[in-house]
């Protein structure tokens, strides 16, 4: 947002970005450890099933993905609140409207 806390232009599409790559970097992020534990089982000669080391990957990547993606997950919530700035601010416009607070062309404030 800028100083006049006006949200900048196509705030709903940096969050969508923002959300896609927060996103893709989580899962990645499972999958990695996900093959990790499947790897350490295989070198320990233990078969690990697929489903267990995708629950302990979830379980796992979890905090690691809140505490190494810190950066991301602000940018996330920032493009958050300038998407709920601008829908407030259409709100508020509309509202006025409603309520007959703009002016009309002949300046008499009636529409």
């Amino acid at each position: 947002m800028n100083e006049t806390n006006e949200p900048r232009p196509g705030a709903g599409r940096r969050l969508a970005v923002n959300l896609l790559v927060y996103t893709v970097i989580r899962l990645g992020l499972v999958v990695v450890v996900a093959a990790l534990i499947m790897g350490i089982g295989a070198l320990a000669g233990v078969t690990v099933p697929l489903l267990v080391a995708a629950v302990f990957g979830v379980l796992i990547a979890l905090p690691l993905g809140m505490l190494a993606f810190r950066r991301q997950r602000n940018a996330v919530n920032e493009s958050i609140a300038e998407v709920d700035t601008a829908r407030r601010n259409r709100r508020a416009d509309l509202e006025a409207r409603m309520r007959g607070a703009g002016r009309s062309p002949n300046g008499s404030g009636r529409r």
